[in-house]
């Protein structure tokens, strides 16, 4: 997929991981988009290391990736930015 492709993914995959997790993060919509573009990588690179096959076409099964991608950084973004008690 080319670059333009992994941004739409991304873009996507961070609107359906923030659908999929609401929550007051700050950054709003361009940490989301940012976290949805690095979470497509991140997904089709451990997919792809796992024996999932290439990321290569738009399809459910890219975007599913994709979005578990963003979740997982997501999470992460979460437990960074939590406030210490």
């Amino acid at each position: 997929m080319g670059i333009v492709a992994w941004i739409v993914l991304g873009l996507l995959a961070g609107f359906l991981a923030k659908f999929l997790m609401p929550g007051n993060d700050p950054g709003g919509l361009i940490i989301t988009i940012l976290l949805g573009v690095a979470g497509a990588l991140l997904g089709g690179f451990i997919a792809t290391k796992l024996g999932y096959g290439n990321v290569t076409g738009f399809d459910v099964r890219s975007v599913g990736i994709a979005v578990l991608g963003s979740l997982l950084l997501l999470v992460l973004y979460r437990m960074m930015r939590r406030k210490p008690a």
